[in-house]
């Protein structure tokens, strides 16, 4: 009895507590309808206490920073409380550089450097007591309502990145709170990845890394950290800390209406792909990237009538107060000259640029609050204008442009090189505050540029003519070298000190204006849009001051209108401008430099600049060979998408370097300056000096591979057999070129003359391209190596951190080169030579003759080797 008592018992108790717990069930179903997914959590009370109470302590034991997530720091512990309503939204993780020590600086990572952002989203699991992060690549759309979005959604899933303990609820259960410490201390890399991403590779040490500072603001928050590693680099091991700051950015639910972009109009693009039901196959589209600008909803009658409007939201830029106080208001005016091209783009007072004002506390650098022109304190020579992008719209959410102190060191150098002929204002080693400040101008407004979404334009320049430059009226018209401040048209180094020029500086031009309205003008809806957008390409599609030239890579440079540091839309004739004015600067470069009791570093720096210059217009003439004028066309515009450069240009451009670098001239490598000091440029161990025997011969080489290079000859073959009906002064062969190098560098041997040293040195320079290149198309390595030089040697460069693979355009022209006829051409080439020095090998005298020798060995081992 006493046994079936005490079943029956059980069962009873079993029964009652099945019940309590069904009602209990529905209670909390009731209670919870908000989170149909959390049917099955039970909370009971005496837990619900329990977890009340331990929110309580970490309120009363830490310090709370209300925000987008409330932050609670209880001394080194880090918690993220996250209200029910943020879960499953997507927010922008952006990662930069705060602050570095001199072995990063010395690097080129400095502040304000962003380098890495992602998108990610936070799932609460109150079963698991978890809350998830993924990360997604939100590239990929299809409506909502289509059977393959399902498909979609499973082939295009998010990622777990990370995951949280929760460690308790605030009192209501409206938010969850998370300890943070491990993403932001260099414990884990999901959140926080920095030495992959600056290519430092390794691991933080956490024992040596901290969380330094946390701020909360309604749609963002800050996590400052100093993170430590070790690096050694066959040495000892070299302890680096890194400043980091991560901002977490909760986006819009809806996303900015993307625009889609035109490659005949240069914007930087986010990649997106389409699906839907209807297609027969995908659709992929690229979004500009862009600020968004709208007019306020009471002035959008206004602004479709016309006139000008100031935008919801302007576009504002903060100076870091760490830019030294003479130059802000030059940075500013180069922010400020952009308000012109917003104008034709429906808005006033659209850009924005300012200091920040000293009581506001809240301001950060390294918030994305401020897009802020970072100050940094560096070597370096450059500036760079990067931006945040929303990927999903492409939106430009924040921008920070980048400011190296040592750019003036670029300024002044082309200033000096390609201006001092005409400008006594840019002949000293040190310029006045005025002149420098108006070059900061110029760089201001090219890196701003960037930051509103634009692209290099390279082919703005070929718009103008040369003999136009030199006028001193139609200069002052159009404002500048080139119609866009985003080309690389530096200064105006064409015209001559008679024209007395004085708009020599880059401006804010018409291609500016133009891309600008095409990208920022608002318009009510799409059709009205891409009727407008096409309608103003179409308008402006036969006007050359409109011309994008897409970026190329300066050493495989496609079409000759679109080159960087070049002027004019003849190079030869901008070349030969160019040299009359270099041959003033070189007569003048001691006289220039002179510094009583210092020594000749200045002299040695604007030499070697000079020089560079120099190798720059042959580089620009040079791509005249074998070019192809590149148009991005449609159908209906009636342009033809490839037009090779006319034979006469190309003539023109083999006898400009025949004369002006084959020839080398002896004013510019053989001169007063060398009895004080050799050709200087810097190095990492100080300044390195080139003997000007070995950089003449070096440079000169270096055309000579460049002029014969597989892929000019085979374009100039493309073209012979796609032209091949048409009359032979229309093209220019290899085989002319050939002939008419031969005859220019053979010519004193064609007459039995001694050859100088100079003369031997570019017969030797000659043949041996043609053998290492021959070489190279078999595959065949020796033990000597090609000298590869700079191209530009001492003139630099400025936003070359852009990714060339966004831009250059990819034509595959190189497939089975060995089996081409180049192979033939240079095989043929050097058995020509062969035959006229064994003829003449007994010509000259006996410097001559040991050359001859040398030419016949050389050329003989070649041509049987590469059999």
């Amino acid at each position: 009895m006493k046994g079936k008592a005490y079943q029956t018992a059980l069962k009873n108790s079993l029964l009652l507590f099945i019940l309590v717990m069904s009602c209990n069930a529905i209670i909390a179903q009731k209670k919870n309808k908000k989170d149909k997914t959390d049917k099955t959590e039970i909370i009971q009370d005496s837990t619900a206490n329990k977890k009340g109470k331990k929110y309580d302590v970490l309120i009363k034991q830490g310090t709370v920073k209300k925000g987008l997530f409330n932050i609670i720091q209880v001394k080194s512990d880090l918690y993220f409380e996250i209200n029910d309503s943020l879960f499953q939204r997507e927010f922008l993780l952006v990662n930069k550089i705060s602050n570095v020590p001199m072995p990063v600086n010395d690097a080129g990572l400095n502040k304000g450097m962003n380098y890495e952002n992602k998108i990610i989203t936070f799932h609460k699991d109150l079963i698991a007591k978890k809350v998830w992060v993924k990360s997604s690549v939100p590239k990929i759309s299809s409506p909502i309502g289509d059977a393959i979005t399902a498909s979609v959604n499973n082939n295009f899933s998010e990622s777990i990145i990370e995951v949280f303990d929760i460690e308790t609820k605030n009192n209501d259960s409206t938010s969850v709170v998370i300890k943070v410490n491990k993403v932001f201390d260099g414990k884990q890399k999901s959140f926080n990845d920095v030495l992959s991403n600056i290519g430092f590779g390794g691991s933080v040490k956490p024992e040596l890394s901290y969380i330094e500072t946390v701020k909360s603001f309604p749609k963002n928050i800050i996590i400052k950290s100093q993170l430590t590693t070790s690096v050694a680099e066959g040495g000892p091991a070299l302890s680096v800390t890194i400043g980091v700051t991560s901002n977490i950015i909760l986006l819009d639910k809806t996303p900015m209406k993307a625009r889609f972009s035109d490659n005949r109009i240069g914007y930087f693009s986010e990649k997106h792909w389409y699906f839907s039901d209807a297609q027969h196959a995908m659709n992929e589209k690229e979004l500009i990237t862009r600020w968004r600008l709208e007019p306020k909803q009471e002035d959008i009658e206004k602004y479709q009538k016309g006139e000008l409007v100031e935008p919801k939201k302007p576009i504002v830029y903060y100076i870091d107060p760490a830019t030294p106080k003479q130059w802000r208001s030059y940075i500013i005016a180069g922010v400020l000259d952009w308000q012109t091209a917003f104008e034709k783009a429906g808005f006033k007072n659209a850009v924005i640029a300012k200091e920040p004002a000293a009581d506001d506390i809240d301001f950060d650098i390294d918030d994305v609050r401020y897009s802020v022109i970072t100050y940094v304190a560096s070597q370096k020579a450059n500036a760079m204008g990067p931006a945040v992008v929303d990927p999903r719209s492409g939106e430009i959410i924040e921008s920070d442009i980048i400011w190296w102190h040592n750019v003036m060191t670029s300024l002044q150098s082309w200033m000096r090189i390609q201006t001092g002929a005409i400008d006594p204002k840019a002949r000293n080693n040190h310029f006045s505050d005025e002149h420098m400040g108006e070059a900061i101008r110029f760089v201001s407004s090219h890196e701003v540029g960037h930051t509103f979404g634009l692209k290099h334009n390279m082919g703005a320049s070929f718009a103008y003519d040369v003999e136009s430059l030199r006028s001193k009226d139609f200069t002052a018209k159009m404002g500048g070298t080139a119609p866009s401040i985003m080309d690389y048209a530096r200064y105006n180094y064409i015209a001559q000190p008679e024209d007395h020029v004085e708009a020599i500086t880059p401006k804010i031009g018409e291609y500016d204006k133009y891309a600008i309205e095409w990208g920022y003008r608002w318009y009510a809806n799409e059709k009205e849009e891409h009727t407008a957008l096409n309608g103003l390409i179409t308008k402006h599609q036969n006007d050359p001051i409109y011309f994008y030239g897409e970026q190329q890579d300066g050493d495989s440079t496609i079409d000759p209108r679109s080159q960087s540091e070049d002027l004019g839309n003849d190079a030869m004739k901008a070349g030969e401008y160019g040299l009359k004015n270099l041959k003033v600067v070189v007569n003048n470069i001691l006289a220039w430099t002179y510094d009583k009791d210092e020594s000749y570093y200045e002299t040695g720096k604007l030499y070697i600049g000079a020089i560079g210059q120099w190798q720059l217009y042959n580089r620009h003439v040079l791509n005249n060979l074998g070019g192809i004028y590149l148009n991005t066309t449609v159908h209906g515009d009636n342009k033809a998408s490839y037009t090779a450069v006319p034979a006469s240009i190309q003539k023109r451009a083999t006898s400009y370097l025949l004369k002006n670098s084959i020839t080398l001239p002896e004013w510019l490598f053989f001169n007063p300056i060398l009895d004080k000091t050799n050709p200087l440029k810097d190095s990492p161990v100080g300044p390195y000096e080139y003997t000007p025997y070995t950089l003449a011969r070096d440079l000169q080489y270096n055309t000579l591979y460049n002029m014969f290079n597989d892929e000019r000859l085979l374009r100039m073959i493309e073209n012979e057999l796609y032209q091949r009906n048409k009359s032979k002064e229309k093209l220019f062969t290899v085989t002319q070129l050939f002939q008419t190098v031969n005859n220019h560098i053979f010519a004193p041997t064609l007459q039995n003359k001694s050859l100088s040293i100079l003369e031997r040195m570019t017969q030797k320079n000659y043949v041996d391209v043609l053998i290492v290149s021959i070489n190279k198309l078999f595959e065949k390595t020796e033990s000597k190596k090609l000298i590869q030089i700079e191209n530009n040697l001492n003139i630099p460069e400025i936003c070359t951190y852009i990714d060339d693979s966004k831009m250059v355009r990819n034509i595959n022209q190189s497939a089975m080169k060995r089996v081409s006829e180049v192979t033939s051409e240079k095989r043929g080439e050097l058995n020509k030579i062969l035959k006229l020095v064994k003829i003449k090998q007994n010509t000259g005298n006996q410097e001559t003759k040991n050359h001859y020798f040398d030419l016949i060995q050389r050329i003989e081992r070649a041509l049987n080797s590469s059999l």
